[in-house]
């Protein structure tokens, strides 16, 4: 059984840094994709940075220039500088491997002063 592992959201001040992690286990298999995905209340999910086993990355426009994905095997790592109050979110791990989605439980990721 696979399992991805969040962890590193909190509450930070505007302007502040972040870095969230996430781990698989239950597999030694790899994702030919993994990347972040955030929910803020009464939105819809969107996918906020996706990486590739090659190496590959995407990043939605508001986040562009501010977060960094990384993957080392079988985990993703976000880093979120210069956080703004519209990051508030939920923010989930998400791995594909074949047709099969991975999702873990996610983390509150919270920007206020």
């Amino acid at each position: 059984q696979v399992q991805l592992v969040e962890s590193g959201g909190g509450l930070v001040q505007p302007g502040g840094s972040l870095r969230l992690s996430c781990a698989a286990s239950g597999s030694t298999l790899s994702f030919s994709r993994m990347g972040w995905y955030r929910q803020a209340p009464g939105k819809q999910r969107e996918a906020v940075a996706l990486i590739t086993s090659g190496g590959s990355t995407t990043y939605v426009d508001s986040v562009k220039g501010r977060f960094t994905i990384s993957r080392e095997n079988a985990k993703v790592y976000l880093q979120m500088n210069s956080l703004k109050p519209e990051d508030t979110a939920v923010y989930s791990c998400h791995g594909l491997r074949g047709w099969t989605n991975y999702w873990g439980q996610g983390t509150q990721v919270t920007v206020s002063s």
